[in-house]
């Protein structure tokens, strides 16, 4: 397989946006979604070789506050600084039009994206994407309020990071979350301010979704405490072009609990939009 190359990029505030990337060929954008410890990489690392198999280049950036990127303390942190410090990376990796994978905020930021710059975005492929509702409803899901809980913490250890990484898939699949993934996380957990989650302000973008013309193939998981999967609806309701596709038995990470089937249908998803 193609080696990972990882580049850094300066943006607006002083900021640096880091971009792992591999492979040629047209982009696929594959943005993370929030949680102590989360970058591109390792949300993405089941799916990023099916996709450059299958013809594509994959970009996995570092959202701003995660992985190698810049992690500012004592901010706020909007959908919209998200959105335009990953813009403005991406206009200096030299990407002009991609097809975007959001998974939970990274839904959100991939959806902000299509909207403030259509002409970049070529079709969605989203997984429990986050900015659907209003914070009091994320905020009273059992997920979000573990997470909270232990990212609080005033000791937090391995095991804390370990309880939040069992939360986010389905109980049947929580002992094959391998210990390797819980310590990369946990070390990039450990270099972040608690303002990346507690200062996070989101919108709700649902009544802007009829913007949206373009293809969009939405995955959820009957079983996702985070995020209620009744999400995807807004998708059937208001988009033209989206189709979804619901697993049971599966949490809120299903490009790892169904990596096989998410990588299947998300190749043969982006064929037929070439």
């Amino acid at each position: 397989m193609t080696d990972i190359k990882k580049t850094t990029y300066k943006v607006s505030g002083g900021h640096e946006i880091a971009i792992a990337s591999v492979g040629e060929g047209p982009p696929v954008l594959c943005i993370h979604g929030s949680g102590p410890g989360a970058s591109g990489l390792s949300n993405f690392r089941g799916n990023y070789g099916a996709l450059n198999a299958a013809g594509y280049s994959v970009l996995m950036p570092d959202l701003i506050g995660y992985g190698d990127s810049s992690k500012p303390e004592g901010v706020d942190y909007p959908l919209e600084l998200f959105a335009s410090t990953l813009y403005e990376a991406l206009q200096a990796h030299g990407v002009t039009k991609a097809a975007l994978i959001g998974n939970s905020l990274g839904g959100g930021i991939a959806l902000q994206l299509a909207l403030d710059h259509p002409e970049l975005v070529s079709s969605l492929i989203l997984l429990a994407p986050g900015c659907l509702e209003e914070v009091d409803v994320y905020m009273g899901m059992p997920g979000i309020r573990v997470m909270a809980e232990v990212f609080m913490a005033d000791e937090y250890n391995f095991e804390s990071q370990k309880k939040i990484l069992q939360n986010l898939v389905h109980p049947d699949f929580a002992p094959n979350v391998p210990d390797s993934l819980v310590r990369e996380r946990y070390e990039v957990a450990l270099t972040q301010p608690k303002d990346v989650l507690f200062r996070m302000r989101t919108p709700n973008l649902a009544p802007r979704l009829k913007e949206l013309d373009i293809p969009m193939l939405v995955f959820w998981g009957k079983d996702d405490i985070f995020l209620p999967y009744t999400g995807a609806n807004h998708f059937l309701e208001n988009c033209p072009k989206a189709r979804t596709i619901t697993f049971t038995r599966t949490g809120h990470w299903v490009q790892v609990e169904q990596a096989a089937e998410f990588n299947a249908y998300s190749v043969e998803f982006l064929n037929l939009q070439s």
